[in-house]
C-alpha cells in the first residue's frame, strides 16, 4: 500500500489497480485506477467506503493493518457504484455488528447489489446536515444527488476539516502516478460527471460554507494544498464555461481526404494566431480525451465524411455523446466531405442544433472528395470568422 498521510486518526486504506485497462469498460486508463477508502479511528471506528471487488484482498490487508484486534463500528456508504461498493457484503460478513450509514436512496438501492440479512437493524439513516459523533470526531453529511448517482453523499469531518467527496475531485490514474492532476481530472469529470453540472453547482454552494483543509475523494490523490484551485476548476467545468481560448478540430475520415483537409485547416488557424489548436482523429485517438477537449476550449470544428446519406458513424457518436453530456456555449464550424451527395453537414448541424446556446458559423464548408484551392479559400474565411 502506498503511504498516504492524512492525519494521526484518519488513514488511507485504498488500493492502486495497475492491471485495469478500461475503467467502466470504456475509458482507457494507461496509468491504472485508484480505489480510495479511509478509516477513522476514535472511540468508534469508521470505514469510509469499500473498494472494487478486483481489489478486495489487498484492501482487507490494509484495513487489518490499521485495525489490529479492533472492530469496525460504522461503514459510511458515500456511493454505491461497484468500484466503491464491491466489498460491502464481505465487510458485513466479517463484522456482523457493524452499522451501515447511508441516506434513503442508499438503502433503497443497496438490496439490488447484495442480499443483507437484517438490513433494517444495521441501518443508520442520515439526511441533509445530520451528524454522527464518534468521539473527538464528528461526521456531518451532505447530500450530493446526481454527482453522479442519485444516492451520492459527501461527509465532512468537523474536527480535522476533511471533506470526503465521493467521486467529486477524483481523477484517472493510481496514487503513485506522477502526473498533473488537471488533465486526468478533467477527462474524468467530463466523461463521467459532466452531464450533471447543475447538481455539481448545487453541491459547490453547500461546500462554500465549510472550512475545508483536505479533500479525500474516492479516486485520485489526497488534496491538501491550494484547494481553491481544484474547487475553481469544478466551478468552471460544471458551469459549462470554456476553460481555455483554443480550438478543437475533431474529424472522422474514411480514406484520408478529410484528414488531409483538416491538417491544412489547423495550419491556417496557427498562421492566423489561434492560441491553441488541437486536432483529434475520432477513429484512432482516445475518444474520452476528445470529449474532454471539446469542453475545454471555446471553439470547435467538426469535419466528417458522408456515409450512407448520413455522417460517418464516429462523428455521429461523438456529437451524440457531447449532447448527452449537455455540451453548450461554444462556437462551432462544420466541414463535410462527399463525392456525389454530401450529407454529413446537414446531419452534424441537426445534432448541434439540439444543443444549448451554440453559435454555428455559416456556411457549412463542403469538400467534393479532395481539398482544392476553393476549399483553402473557404478555410481562410472560416478561420477569420471563428477568430473574430
Amino acid at each position: 500500500m502506498k503511504d498516504v498521510a492524512i492525519s494521526d486518526s484518519i488513514k488511507y486504506i485504498g488500493v492502486d489497480d495497475k492491471d485495469i485497462k478500461l475503467f467502466e469498460n470504456q475509458y482507457v486508463v494507461p496509468n491504472g485506477m485508484a480505489y480510495n477508502s479511509y478509516i477513522i479511528k476514535d472511540k468508534k471506528i469508521v470505514v469510509m467506503d469499500t473498494v472494487d471487488k478486483r481489489a478486495t484482498s489487498e484492501w482487507l490487508e490494509n484495513l487489518q493493518k490499521e485495525l489490529g484486534s479492533e472492530k469496525v463500528d460504522y461503514l459510511v456508504i458515500s456511493h454505491l457504484e461497484p468500484d466503491h461498493s464491491g466489498s460491502i457484503k464481505l465487510l458485513i460478513d466479517k463484522y456482523p455488528e457493524m452499522k451501515l450509514v447511508g441516506n434513503a436512496k442508499t438503502f433503497a438501492f443497496l438490496p439490488q447489489f447484495f442480499q443483507i440479512d437484517n438490513l433494517e437493524e444495521k441501518m443508520v439513516l442520515v439526511k441533509e446536515g445530520d451528524t454522527l459523533n464518534i468521539g473527538e470526531h464528528t461526521l456531518q453529511f451532505f447530500m450530493a444527488p446526481m454527482v453522479h448517482w442519485p444516492e451520492v453523499m459527501f461527509t465532512y469531518e468537523q474536527k480535522e476539516k476533511i471533506l470526503f467527496s465521493a467521486d467529486a475531485f477524483g481523477k484517472f490514474g493510481t496514487l503513485d502516478t506522477e502526473e498533473d492532476w488537471t488533465c486526468e481530472a478533467r477527462r474524468y469529470y467530463f466523461n463521467i460527471v459532466g452531464k450533471y453540472g447543475i447538481q455539481v453547482q448545487a453541491v459547490l454552494r453547500k461546500l462554500s460554507s465549510l472550512d475545508i483543509k483536505t479533500i479525500c475523494a474516492l479516486h485520485g490523490p489526497i488534496l491538501k494544498d491550494n484547494l481553491s484551485f481544484y474547487i475553481d476548476k469544478y466551478d468552471v467545468w460544471s458551469s459549462y464555461k470554456p476553460e481555455d481560448d483554443g480550438v478543437l478540430i475533431a474529424y472522422s475520415s474514411i480514406h484520408g481526404n478529410t484528414k488531409e483537409a483538416v491538417e491544412k485547416l489547423a495550419e491556417i488557424f496557427k498562421q492566423k494566431g489561434a492560441n491553441k489548436v488541437v486536432v483529434t482523429d475520432l477513429v484512432t485517438d482516445d475518444f474520452a480525451e476528445a470529449i474532454e477537449d471539446a469542453f475545454r476550449y471555446d471553439k470547435m470544428v467538426v469535419a466528417a465524411s458522408s456515409y450512407n446519406l448520413d455522417v460517418f458513424p464516429p462523428m455521429r457518436n461523438f456529437l451524440y455523446q457531447l449532447k448527452s453530456k449537455d455540451y453548450q456555449n461554444r462556437k462551432v464550424a462544420i466541414i463535410e466531405n462527399g463525392t456525389w451527395a454530401p450529407s454529413a453537414g446537414k446531419c452534424m448541424k441537426e445534432l448541434i442544433d439540439g444543443m444549448k446556446n451554440m453559435d454555428i458559423c455559416a456556411p457549412i464548408v463542403t469538400i467534393k472528395t479532395k481539398m482544392n484551392e476553393d476549399t483553402v479559400d473557404s478555410f481562410e474565411k472560416l478561420v477569420e470568422s471563428m477568430l473574430e
